[in-house]
């Protein structure tokens, strides 16, 4: 066993985390933790995993829920082409591998939105198989002790981090070793004042030692977000509110949202070839939310309707109450605007009944 394997294991047993909710658990657990703490920290991930396995226990539970259920339970997570591919692969399974979670590499890796570290993953965590990981966790601590420059994305780079990862493997006592590779990058070889004090393998470590512990991994070249404006149309009547259904592709796909335009000429225009009538409107207060490639600026118009329209009848379209829809799968932003309004209802409720 390499020396830094073996400090690794000897380090997770004593300093690493024991208590994570999916630590030993099946492999199907394993998946879902696995693909939920893609680009998400742990702390934001425990609540929903656990919501979400108490309503989808096992793969088959998953597999029989409708797409509206799982977008609704990973609705905050982000990344939502992460719960369409889930409810995906769950399918697969349950068709392929009658329910029971399959156990080959191969197998895994085919899955939607599994690719090759996740497998691996999943095989030395559930499966004690000697598969070497690369998450981002992983590629900062392996590009630190090994002294790799250059940004982890470029083809190059990564293929140089996955030879050391393939390298630095033991032969034994995989899960622990993986599970030491992913508490290492999260509490002590951050990415911002990492603890090298703590660090088991200090002593060989190549940053530390030439003094580039800030600046390995190199980050990713840096380019202009984007930015992009959008019109939220918030048509209530009374404490309901209307929202569509998104189209599957996209950052929202299969979601619920308020018709969305790309400027108040264009919400306009198409409200008055809805003709729909209004009895109040008012614009509530702009907000921004950043996505991984751009950053989208959101002006929602409340429009208080004097008459439901027969829209709510058509194919993609529902009429919820405002507590209701913060229920529903719905992305973050329209849950902070549904969050905004809630209480405004509440209290006209209140007015009108005092």
């Amino acid at each position: 066993m390499s020396s830094f394997a073996h400090q690794l294991i000897r380090w997770q047993k004593q300093h690493g985390r024991h208590h994570l909710p999916w630590q030993g658990a099946d492999a199907y657990r394993v998946w879902l933790s696995e693909i939920m703490l893609q680009q998400t920290q742990v702390a934001t991930v425990i609540p929903y995993y656990q919501r979400f396995v108490a309503a989808f226990p096992d793969v088959a539970a998953l597999a029989a829920a409708s797409e509206d259920d799982v977008l609704a339970h990973w609705s905050g997570l982000g990344y939502y082409a992460r719960g369409r591919n889930l409810h995906k692969a769950a399918r697969i399974v349950v068709e392929k591998f009658d329910s029971a979670f399959p156990r080959k590499f191969d197998d895994i890796v085919e899955l939607p939105g599994v690719g090759r570290s996740t497998a691996a993953a999943v095989c030395a965590l559930a499966y004690h198989e000697r598969r070497a990981i690369l998450d981002g966790n992983v590629k900062r601590v392996l590009a630190r002790y090994c002294g790799i420059e250059g940004w982890a994305g470029d083809k190059k780079v990564e293929e140089r981090l996955w030879q050391q990862a393939e390298a630095l493997l033991p032969e034994s006592d995989i899960a622990t070793y993986t599970q030491a590779l992913m508490d290492m990058g999260a509490t002590v070889c951050t990415r911002i004042k990492p603890k090298c004090v703590l660090c088991p393998v200090q002593a060989d470590c190549v940053a530390l030692a030439t003094d580039r512990v800030a600046a390995l991994p190199t980050p990713r070249p840096r380019k202009a977000v984007p930015e992009r404006h959008a019109v939220f149309l918030l048509l209530m009547h009374g404490n309901d509110i209307l929202l569509e259904k998104r189209p599957s592709s996209g950052i929202w796909g299969g979601l619920w949202c308020p018709p969305q335009f790309e400027d108040e000429t264009a919400a306009r225009e198409w409200f008055i070839r809805q003709e729909l009538e209004a009895s109040a409107g008012e614009r509530l207060e702009e907000f921004s939310h950043t996505f991984t490639h751009f950053r989208l600026h959101i002006t929602p118009l409340k429009v208080q309707l004097a008459h439901k329209p027969l829209r709510a009848a058509q194919p993609g379209a529902m009429w919820l109450e405002v507590e209701e829809a913060l229920g529903a799968a719905i992305p973050t932003p329209v849950r902070k605007v549904l969050s905004v309004l809630s209480p405004l209802l509440s209290n006209q409720h209140q007015n009108r009944r005092g």
